[in-house]
């Protein structure tokens, strides 16, 4: 799967699963805490999303902002863990 794939998976799962109130599109870098997209149980279920949709396994350590707050970071996140594969 292409990078733009990943981000699109993801935004996908995003708008189709959480109430996004008005909002219609979620911005490659917008923070996922920052604009109040998920909530904790929302990235729980977003890790689980990513697992299962990208075939990788999220360790404990790595469920940080860095990895995981937005898309930009989930992308590469996914591309990171597809490459140590």
């Amino acid at each position: 799967m292409a990078k733009q794939d990943v981000k699109a998976e993801v935004r996908k799962f995003l708008l189709d699963n959480f109430s996004m109130g008005d909002r219609a599109v979620v911005a490659d870098g917008a923070s996922f805490m920052e604009e109040h997209i998920l909530d904790s149980t929302g990235f729980v279920e977003l890790v689980s999303f990513i697992e299962e949709a990208f075939g990788i396994q999220v360790d404990d350590a790595e469920m940080v902002p860095e990895n995981l707050d937005s898309l930009v970071n989930i992308e590469a996140f996914v591309a990171r863990k597809r490459g140590a594969a």
